[in-house]
């Protein structure tokens, strides 16, 4: 693990367990790059333009820096160029901020095509407005006699922007055979769920418990990236889980743009199970749950959200029963779970069952045949089969989607007409 410093500017209007959490919340992306913190620099103050911090305090870290010999420092606030640029001439070494440092993780974890190729989109997006900039501070070292760099900067603007029209393309006509494919899923009579919430909330744990499957699960940020999709029953019905990248606070646009297909897993969904961790600070799970709804509000088409209480092993009773009070307001449908013990996990799937879309129940009656007894398989594996009776006919009690219902029914009248 290489070795980083950390910088966090306090916001004033902020309260100190806020700051607190933004610098906790940096400490932990860091360890998510595989970085090790050897060092963190705090300053409460507006910001400076040249620095982002004070020249005072850019100059001590630049002396941590001599002695410590990191490899990077990282900002928790977001740096301009020209700050970037001083803050890496005084300190000699690389200068990141915090949305540079969720770049690279992306990069890293990303394994798919489409996930690498969201990652290049996000940092092309991020690059586009500072190309003609650091090409201008490039050319305040630019040597007598050498040749200008002005056909360069527009060159190299130009292909950036060529590089993110091609990406954009690319991905669109991957989303359009993504939406197919939900369309299909639907069309089968599949309700689609999705798992969604903060990074490290226990999303991949919960569905690794509730599939039955081993899935990458860590202690860590961003452990999921590429959206994962299981087969799920539930009480009788075949649904469809799919894990998705959590959120994180003060997102940048470019970066929700980039990755808003891996999202629209979870605006397309049937249900969202929104996963919250319960031993947080109650202030800070409000504030997660609140900047849950805001991306749900402008997103989500008919979708029902139910929340689940996750890590509920970790409180006292009493404790978690002051919490669920002091959140109910931003929790609908709340279910506590613990996705590492197996605790609510069959509350859990009866309140799915609940909100699941309706299927109909009918009464079949079939002539004794093989292609009705071909029926009555297909009807096993499509719906709830609650009675069968053969005699002269085979007469059914099923319940099942308005699909197979139509078709079972179109079914029935053909066969009678024999």
């Amino acid at each position: 693990m290489k070795d980083v410093i950390l910088v966090q500017r306090r916001i004033p209007r902020c309260s100190e367990s806020e700051n607190q959490r933004k610098l906790a919340e940096l400490r932990e992306l860091a360890r998510a790059g595989n970085y090790n913190v050897v060092q963190e620099v705090i300053q409460t103050r507006y910001p400076d333009r040249q620095y982002q911090i004070g020249k005072g305090k850019a100059e001590e870290v630049a002396e941590l820096a001599l002695s410590q010999k990191p490899a990077k420092i990282i900002f928790y606030n977001p740096l301009s160029v020209t700050q970037v640029y001083n803050l890496s001439e005084m300190c000699k070494c690389e200068v990141i901020d915090k949305f540079q440092l969720i770049l690279e993780i992306f990069a890293s974890r990303a394994t798919t095509r489409r996930s690498r190729m969201q990652v290049e989109l996000a940092r092309l997006e991020y690059e586009l407005p500072r190309a003609r900039k650091i090409v201008s501070l490039l050319k305040m070292e630019e040597r007598p006699g050498f040749m200008g760099l002005g056909g360069y900067e527009d060159s190299y603007e130009q292909d950036v922007k060529k590089r993110i029209s091609r990406i954009k393309k690319e991905l669109s006509t991957g989303q359009r055979d993504s939406e197919s494919l939900r369309g299909y899923r639907h069309s089968e009579g599949f309700s689609l769920l999705s798992l969604a919430g903060y990074t490290n909330a226990g999303k991949s744990t919960l569905f690794r418990t509730l599939v039955d499957e081993n899935v990458e699960v860590e202690n860590m940020l961003f452990t999921t990236l590429s959206p994962t999709t299981r087969y799920l029953n539930i009480n009788g019905r075949w649904t469809l889980l799919t894990d998705t990248v959590g959120f994180i606070e003060d997102l940048p646009h470019f970066l929700v743009d980039a990755f808003r297909s891996t999202l629209e897993d979870v605006f397309r969904a049937d249900i969202i199970l929104l996963v919250v961790d319960i031993s947080e600070p109650v202030d800070i799970i409000r504030k997660k749950l609140a900047v849950s709804h805001e991306i749900f509000w402008e997103q989500l088409e008919k979708a029902t959200i139910i929340t689940a209480i996750n890590k509920a092993d970790r409180l006292f009773p009493e404790e978690l029963s002051s919490r669920l009070k002091s959140i109910a307001y931003l929790a609908p449908n709340p279910v506590v779970v613990s996705a590492k013990t197996g605790e609510g996990l069959d509350e859990l799937k009866d309140i799915i069952h609940s909100h699941l879309p309706e299927w109909k129940r009918f009464t079949l009656e079939l002539p004794m045949s093989g292609e009705s007894m071909s029926a009555v398989s297909w009807l096993f594996e499509e719906g709830i089969v609650h009675s069968v009776n053969y005699g002269h006919n085979i007469v059914m009690d099923v319940e099942a989607r308005n699909e197979v219902y139509r078709k079972a029914k179109s079914l029935e009248k053909r066969l009678s007409f024999r």
